[in-house]
Protein backbone atom coordinates (compact mmCIF):
# COMPACT_ATOMS: atom_id res chain seq x y z
CA UNK A 1 0.00 0.00 0.00
CA UNK A 2 2.82 2.69 0.70
CA UNK A 3 4.18 1.64 -2.65
CA UNK A 4 0.88 3.64 -3.95
CA UNK A 5 1.75 6.20 -1.59
CA UNK A 6 -1.35 5.32 0.54
CA UNK A 7 -0.49 6.22 4.16
CA UNK A 8 -1.14 3.03 6.53
CA UNK A 9 0.10 1.66 9.60
CA UNK A 10 -0.11 -1.60 11.48
CA UNK A 11 -1.19 -3.27 14.08
CA UNK A 12 2.63 -4.11 15.03
CA UNK A 13 3.52 -0.71 14.40
CA UNK A 14 0.90 0.72 16.34
CA UNK A 15 1.58 -1.11 19.30
CA UNK A 16 -2.22 -2.79 18.92
CA UNK A 17 -0.88 -6.52 18.45
CA UNK A 18 -3.01 -8.60 20.72
CA UNK A 19 -5.30 -5.87 22.23
CA UNK A 20 -9.44 -6.33 21.86
CA UNK A 21 -10.97 -4.85 18.74
CA UNK A 22 -12.85 -1.69 20.65
CA UNK A 23 -9.59 -1.00 21.63
CA UNK A 24 -8.11 -1.10 17.90
CA UNK A 25 -11.38 0.72 16.46
CA UNK A 26 -10.73 3.66 19.25
CA UNK A 27 -7.32 4.05 17.77
CA UNK A 28 -8.83 4.01 13.97
CA UNK A 29 -11.20 6.64 15.05
CA UNK A 30 -8.53 8.67 16.66
CA UNK A 31 -6.28 8.79 13.82
CA UNK A 32 -8.82 8.71 11.33
CA UNK A 33 -8.12 5.64 9.87
CA UNK A 34 -10.15 3.10 8.27
CA UNK A 35 -9.84 -1.09 9.58
CA UNK A 36 -8.96 -3.91 6.89
CA UNK A 37 -9.26 -6.64 8.45
CA UNK A 38 -10.36 -10.67 8.19
CA UNK A 39 -11.89 -10.15 11.75
CA UNK A 40 -15.73 -10.79 11.34
CA UNK A 41 -16.30 -9.42 14.83
CA UNK A 42 -15.62 -6.43 13.29
CA UNK A 43 -18.50 -6.94 11.16
CA UNK A 44 -20.73 -7.41 14.70
CA UNK A 45 -19.08 -4.34 15.77
CA UNK A 46 -20.13 -2.51 12.15
CA UNK A 47 -23.59 -3.77 12.77
CA UNK A 48 -23.90 -2.29 16.52
CA UNK A 49 -24.30 1.49 15.85
CA UNK A 50 -20.63 1.86 17.10
CA UNK A 51 -19.38 4.98 15.32
CA UNK A 52 -16.20 4.44 12.51
CA UNK A 53 -14.32 5.72 9.76
CA UNK A 54 -14.73 2.77 7.58
CA UNK A 55 -14.09 -1.17 7.56
CA UNK A 56 -12.61 -2.65 4.74
CA UNK A 57 -13.53 -6.11 5.43
CA UNK A 58 -12.33 -9.77 3.01
CA UNK A 59 -13.47 -13.49 3.88
CA UNK A 60 -10.11 -15.18 5.21
CA UNK A 61 -8.58 -17.44 2.62
CA UNK A 62 -11.31 -15.88 -0.58
CA UNK A 63 -8.55 -13.20 -2.14
CA UNK A 64 -5.20 -13.45 -2.72
CA UNK A 65 -2.91 -10.54 -0.91
CA UNK A 66 -2.44 -9.06 -4.22
CA UNK A 67 -6.16 -9.29 -4.77
CA UNK A 68 -7.11 -7.30 -1.54
CA UNK A 69 -4.17 -4.72 -2.57
CA UNK A 70 -5.59 -3.98 -5.57
CA UNK A 71 -9.15 -3.41 -4.27
CA UNK A 72 -8.03 -1.87 -1.63
CA UNK A 73 -5.99 1.22 -3.75
CA UNK A 74 -9.20 1.13 -6.10
CA UNK A 75 -11.42 1.97 -2.69
CA UNK A 76 -8.97 4.68 -1.79
CA UNK A 77 -8.77 6.22 -5.12
CA UNK A 78 -12.52 6.07 -5.86
CA UNK A 79 -14.06 6.77 -2.41
CA UNK A 80 -13.50 9.72 -0.27
CA UNK A 81 -12.85 9.27 3.15
CA UNK A 82 -16.06 11.00 4.24
CA UNK A 83 -18.36 8.49 1.87
CA UNK A 84 -16.61 5.63 3.82
CA UNK A 85 -17.14 6.70 7.78
CA UNK A 86 -20.00 4.10 8.95
CA UNK A 87 -19.89 1.82 5.72
CA UNK A 88 -18.34 -1.51 5.69
CA UNK A 89 -16.35 -2.69 2.06
CA UNK A 90 -16.10 -6.11 0.93
CA UNK A 91 -13.43 -6.82 -0.44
Amino acid sequence: MRRYGIDVTTTVEAGLRGTPDEAQLEFARKTGRIIVTQDRDFLIIANSGETHRGIAYCQKGKRSIGEIIESLVLIYEVLTPEELVGKVEFL
